[in-house]
């Protein structure tokens, strides 16, 4: 397994933009897919976008698509999700995973063998 650390979450208006980070113990570049997942209070995790291996495949939720980018930093080991025009509605801890090998499903977070220990993103209306 890699190791994931989060950073970039906190407190901001909705409107606003936050750049979250995911530094890994691992080359990024040798993980199949890397995503980014949120768990709102009292809900379960869901999919918020995944890249795969070589950065040219990129997917998103619906509900995040044309605000959140995700890009892949293979020379920093860095995973990125910048996320842009906050709602309130997008406030959750925000966990990175990665896959190293192919296979499994990008949307699926029972399908990622590595997670960080999750970031707080805080939106307030």
């Amino acid at each position: 397994q890699v190791q994931l650390v989060e950073s970039g979450g906190g407190l901001v208006q909705a409107g606003g933009s936050l750049r979250l980070s995911c530094a890994a113990s691992a080359r990024t570049g040798s993980m199949y897919r890397m995503g980014w997942f949120r768990q709102p209070p009292g809900k379960e995790r869901e999919f918020v976008a995944a890249i795969r291996r070589g950065g040219d495949s990129t997917f998103y939720a619906d509900s995040v698509k044309g605000r959140f980018t995700i890009s892949n930093d293979n020379a920093e080991n860095t995973l990125y999700l910048q996320m842009n025009s906050l709602k309130p509605e997008d406030t959750a801890v925000y966990y990175c995973a990665a896959r190293r090998y192919p296979g499994g499903s990008k949307y699926s977070s029972g399908d990622y063998d590595s997670w960080g220990q999750g970031t707080q993103v805080t939106v307030s209306s």
